[in-house]
C-alpha cells in the first residue's frame, strides 16, 4: 500500500504539472435511505405509502462537479416539478450544496447558499479528513476505484411536525452531535485531489461517496471537452464563516419551531414526521 501511494503521488504531481489546461465535469446521483415514520393516527396505510414514495422521489437529486487541476464548482441540478406535485420539495441532508467553490491548492472554499430567504456567502477553510486507505477495489464504469474511509461529526437532528412538548424534550435530551461513517471510492485514473460536496484529499477523483445513509454515485464523466468551463468563485451574499452560518440557521430554525411547533389545540390538524437513525 505504501508503494502504491508513492507511485500514485508521483503520477499525480507529474499530471498536474503537465496538464496545464486540464478540466472536466462529473455528474452524481444521490439516494437516501431514510427510515420515515408517520403518525398512524392521522394517516391510513395507503396515505403513508404515498407520502414515503414521494419523499423518496424528492430525496433523489442530481449534482454536477466542474473541475480543473485545483478548483471546482459543485451544485445541484434543479428539477422541474411534475403536474400535481405542487412545486419543489427540499429534503434535509448533508449534500444540499448551494453553489460550492473549492480551491484545493489553497485549501479553502466559498459556498453561496440561500437560507430563510437570505443569501449568504460562506468563506472558510476546507475540512481536513483523516482518510484510512483500505485494501478493497472495484470498478465504477470503466474506472478502477480504491476504497478509503473516515468519520465525520454532524448535528444530531430529528425532523418532525407539530407535536407534544414530550417529543421536544426527548429531542433536547439527545447529544448535539454524532459521528457518522464516510466511505469514498476514488480513481487514480483521474488524478485530481477533489470530489463531490466538500470532500477532497485523496489521490484521485472520488466517484462514489457514502455519508451515513446517503449515497452519491458518479454516472457520467467528461474530460477536456471543446467547450471551456467557467469555474468562477461565487460572490453574492452576506460573507460569514461556516460557524457563523450554522449559528444563524440554528437560531432561525429554533424560532420557527417555537412559533409553529408547540402544543396544538383540540381539533387542529397537523402532520408529525420522524426520520430515525
Amino acid at each position: 500500500m505504501k508503494t502504491y501511494l508513492l507511485i500514485t503521488s508521483f503520477f499525480f504531481y507529474s499530471f498536474l504539472n503537465y496538464a496545464q489546461d486540464f478540466q472536466g465535469f462529473a455528474i452524481y446521483q444521490s439516494k437516501s435511505n431514510f427510515d420515515i415514520k408517520l403518525d398512524s393516527t392521522r394517516f391510513s396505510k395507503d396515505q403513508q405509502k404515498a407520502m414515503k414514495d414521494r419523499m423518496k422521489m424528492f430525496s433523489e437529486k442530481t449534482y454536477e462537479l466542474q473541475f480543473s487541476k485545483t478548483e471546482s464548482i459543485y451544485q445541484e441540478e434543479e428539477k422541474i416539478a411534475q403536474p400535481g406535485q405542487g412545486g419543489r420539495m427540499r429534503m434535509f441532508g448533508g449534500f444540499n450544496a448551494g453553489i460550492l467553490y473549492k480551491d484545493v491548492k489553497s485549501k479553502r472554499y466559498v459556498n453561496q447558499k440561500e437560507s430563510f430567504s437570505k443569501n449568504f456567502l460562506i468563506k472558510d477553510s476546507l475540512p481536513v479528513y483523516e482518510w484510512k486507505f483500505e485494501d478493497e477495489t472495484k470498478m465504477i464504469g470503466e474506472n478502477l476505484c480504491f476504497k478509503a474511509t473516515t468519520q465525520k461529526e454532524v448535528p444530531n437532528m430529528r425532523m418532525r411536525g407539530p407535536g407534544s412538548r414530550g417529543n421536544q424534550e426527548a429531542n433536547d435530551s439527545l447529544p448535539k452531535t454524532k459521528l457518522i461513517a464516510i466511505t469514498a471510492w476514488y480513481t487514480p485514473d483521474i488524478p485530481i485531489n477533489n470530489g463531490p460536496s466538500n470532500y477532497w484529499g485523496l489521490p484521485g477523483l472520488i466517484l462514489e461517496l457514502n455519508e451515513g445513509k446517503t449515497q452519491l454515485l458518479c454516472t457520467k464523466i467528461v474530460l477536456n471537452s471543446k467547450e471551456k468551463l467557467n469555474i468562477d468563485e461565487p460572490t453574492k451574499g452576506k460573507v460569514v464563516t461556516q460557524n457563523e452560518f450554522d449559528e444563524i440557521t440554528q437560531k432561525k430554525a429554533k424560532e420557527m419551531m417555537e412559533m409553529y411547533g408547540g402544543d396544538r389545540k383540540k381539533g387542529e390538524r397537523g402532520m408529525r414526521i420522524m426520520i430515525a437513525d
